[in-house]
């Protein structure tokens, strides 16, 4: 090979080796201010995270009024005034159904009737209020007007007790008390509800979950208070006191359990109190009211005394899985949203099924496609078996009337209207509670079970009775 030749191909090397070098050099510096970027960013979110939201104005237990809260933290009220939205899953929420207003109910819009989809209901309920208007639920944006408005206050005149889980009360509780809450509830307790509603001025807040100071969770309804107190007593702990002793992740089911419960109105005095001195389920709260011999009203046409199982979603949560996993109410209904460098808490609380994604795939790496019909199955199944126990009760009750037609002896009615009384309550347990199953599903499906059971042996009792008459 000649010279030249040679030097030509060194130089080429050369030159190929010189440009190598300089793109080596531009790919390292590309990459390194890559990385001073991505540690930039990253100390500023840190800070941004370790920075407290600007107290923009300052709280107190005066502060009842969401909007104030909302100058703080903006993001969290946002959410809230999301509460108005009416959207359905495949067995829940509420869809907007628009009605003429009027003087005596001005509203555009309420939810869908429950009696007109579930007629059995009417039946169920026949002689309570209940059974003139029954609706489903929508947000808590409208927990306290559609109280306040339901055909059921003018057909009945409701205490002021209602009004505990359907309004922002612990300021109202403050000032009625003197300072002293427990004051306060007896007092709101004691009134009529027309006049109860005077002392609030919007459905639950900011303050009544949160404490005005350190924005910890709390709790504020004296009832709560009292009824787990005797809940841990039956389990041997004394004095419980969940503002002192619930773990925070316990208090993120604590507050929602607040009002989401089975609860009656004492006799006399129209004490909020949670039945929970037995236990949690289904049938502690029956026994705790069999044993002191409490009935909501007179059933109009068989004569037994009822019970009216309220929405003790708390309860059922408390038999299913996500309990005994450690999940709580908030971790599903309300998942945390990235905001910037923060978890927030969406303080829309509605179902999971509109929000998959941050409610379910959190622990369940399943596709939404999957997950969705999961759920709708459990739902579907639960619904069914929902209206079997609903229609054996119903044929329990004609024939208690068929019975009492014939001129059976009172004394022989008595057994077939204690079944109808166990078995109504314990499917109304399950259709109140608004999970449609899925918050216990084997636990709501042997309530269901038993509550068919109660029926039937209702009838049998009849049956045995009339045949030997």
């Amino acid at each position: 090979m000649s010279r030249s030749r040679k030097t030509r191909e060194g130089a080429r090397e050369q030159g190929l080796s010189t440009a190598g070098l300089v793109l080596l050099l531009l790919v390292a510096a590309v990459a390194a201010f890559a990385v001073l970027g991505l540690f930039a960013n990253i100390s500023e979110r840190k800070e941004e995270a370790r920075v407290s939201p600007a107290q923009v104005v300052a709280l107190d237990e005066s502060s009842v009024d969401p909007a104030v809260w909302g100058r703080n933290f903006p993001h969290q009220y946002d959410q809230y005034l999301k509460t108005v939205d009416m959207e359905r899953t495949g067995f829940g929420g509420s869809e907007a159904v628009p009605r003429d207003p009027s003087d005596v109910d001005p509203r555009l819009f309420t939810s869908r009737s429950k009696l007109d989809r579930i007629p059995q209901l009417v039946r169920m309920w026949a002689g309570y209020a209940f059974s003139k208007d029954y609706r489903e639920k929508r947000g808590h944006a409208y927990m306290l007007e559609d109280q306040m408005l339901t055909e059921r206050q003018r057909v009945v005149q409701q205490p002021g007790t209602c009004l505990h889980c359907h309004a922002s009360t612990v300021a109202a509780m403050r000032k009625l008390g003197d300072g002293d809450l427990v004051r306060g509830f007896e007092a709101l307790n004691a009134m009529k509800y027309q006049e109860s509603a005077t002392h609030v001025d919007g459905p639950i807040a900011c303050i009544d979950c949160h404490d005005p100071q350190t924005l910890e969770l709390r709790i504020t309804r004296p009832a709560f208070l009292e009824g787990i107190a005797a809940w841990k007593a039956s389990q041997g702990v004394v004095d419980y006191d969940p503002n002192t002793m619930a773990t925070r992740q316990e208090m993120r089911s604590y507050v929602c359990g607040q009002c989401h419960v089975e609860y009656y109105f004492s006799k006399g005095d129209r004490r909020l109190v949670f039945p929970w001195a037995e236990g949690l389920g289904a049938e502690d709260a029956l026994a705790y009211f069999d044993e002191i011999g409490f009935s909501d009203w007179t059933h109009a046409e068989t004569g037994a005394p009822m019970l009216k199982a309220q929405h003790p979603e708390f309860e059922t949560w408390s038999q299913g899985v996500h309990a005994r996993s450690g999940v709580s109410c908030a971790d599903c209904h309300m998942p945390y949203v990235r905001v910037g460098a923060r978890k927030v808490s969406n303080h829309q609380v509605r179902s999971p099924m509109l929000q998959i994604n941050e409610s379910c795939q959190g622990c369940h790496r399943f596709p939404e496609d999957e997950i969705r019909p999961r759920v709708e199955e459990i739902q579907a199944r639960h619904k069914h078996l929902t209206e079997v126990a609903l229609d054996a009760l119903v044929d329990l009750i004609d024939d208690i009337q068929a019975a009492a037609k014939a001129g059976a002896p009172e004394a022989k009615l008595e057994a077939a209207r204690g079944w109808q009384r166990r078995a109504s309550f314990l499917v109304d347990w399950v259709d109140a509670e608004n999970s449609t199953g899925f918050h216990a599903p084997q636990e709501g499906a042997r309530i269901l079970g038993e509550s068919i059971d109660a029926s039937r042996r209702g009838q049998l009792a009849l049956r045995e009775r009339l045949a030997g008459s």
